[in-house]
């Protein structure tokens, strides 16, 4: 598993780099559009829908929802507010974690609650990454900076996991995953942003910051990761698709992304990057 794991990343990195470095925003914005969209294709399915047509309108809303963000992009308040919806909601996904069993229940209520937060991960995400990469001449470097730092926690919590991981880091709802693993995803992450950090030549109290912001940005990939374990787990699935071998569907790809987007998209502005 862990070859084809491997080898599938290898097949896809460079063709994500190249996405975000030599495509300009305005033609970046649809593709990552919809790509966004068939992961919330599949996040209606962990919700409890079946329908196709059901799943086609979240769909529908979900897209016209972005559209709506790309049109308000330029009216200052909108973006920087959106964001900030996206780091408060995923505050809140941590008090949801610890009460793991709330919305499992395959309710009505339960599923229009998660179809709700469904539009909560995809919709912020997707503006916190057009606003890193709009962000001037270095955005595209910034939006691979950000890729760069999840992907590096991802791989130091696998390998520091499987070393020295003793301690469960929420075993029932991730059995895998240890503390040890979180502390590997720290040191990867704040390494990739140290490097990331002096290349885009920021130095002094603001590469501090930017570690700080990295340290952050993990955490809420940690989040993100759980929260998709925590809504497979109430679907009953292991996998959210089958999109990609070794890897599981889009979700299972993205879910740390939607969730260190907002993070670092707003650190990034607070600190004034």
């Amino acid at each position: 598993m862990l070859l084809q794991r491997t080898l599938t990343a290898l097949l896809l990195a460079p063709l994500v780099i190249g996405l975000i470095l030599l495509t300009p925003t305005w033609l970046f914005a649809p593709i990552i559009a919809l790509t966004f969209l068939a992961a919330m294709w599949e996040w209606t399915r962990l919700s409890g829908l079946k329908k196709t047509l059901s799943r086609g309108a979240v769909l529908t809303v979900t897209a016209a929802l972005l559209v709506l963000s790309w049109l308000v992009r330029d009216l200052s308040p909108w973006w920087p507010l959106l964001i900030g919806v996206g780091v408060a909601w995923w505050v809140a996904v941590g008090q949801w974690l610890r009460h793991f069993a709330f919305g499992a229940a395959p309710t009505r209520e339960n599923s229009l609650m998660k179809l709700g937060a469904g539009l909560l991960v995809i919709v912020p995400a997707w503006v916190a990454a057009m606003s890193i990469h709009g962000s001037g001449e270095h955005g595209p470097a910034w939006t691979l900076l950000a890729l760069l730092v999840v992907w590096a926690a991802d791989i130091g919590a696998y390998f520091s996991g499987r070393l020295f991981g003793r301690r469960k880091l929420a075993p029932t709802i991730s059995p895998g995953k240890t503390w040890a693993g979180v502390y590997g995803a720290f040191v990867a992450g704040a390494i990739v942003t140290l490097v990331g950090g002096l290349l885009l030549d920021v130095s002094g109290a603001k590469l501090a910051g930017l570690l700080v912001l990295s340290v952050l940005t993990v955490v809420a990939s940690i989040v993100g990761d759980l929260f998709e374990s925590l809504m497979k787990r109430h679907a009953a699935v292991k996998d959210s698709g089958n999109l990609f071998p070794g890897h599981g569907g889009l979700l299972d790809r993205l879910d740390s992304v939607f969730a260190a987007l907002p993070v670092f998209a707003a650190g990034k502005l607070l600190l004034g990057l």
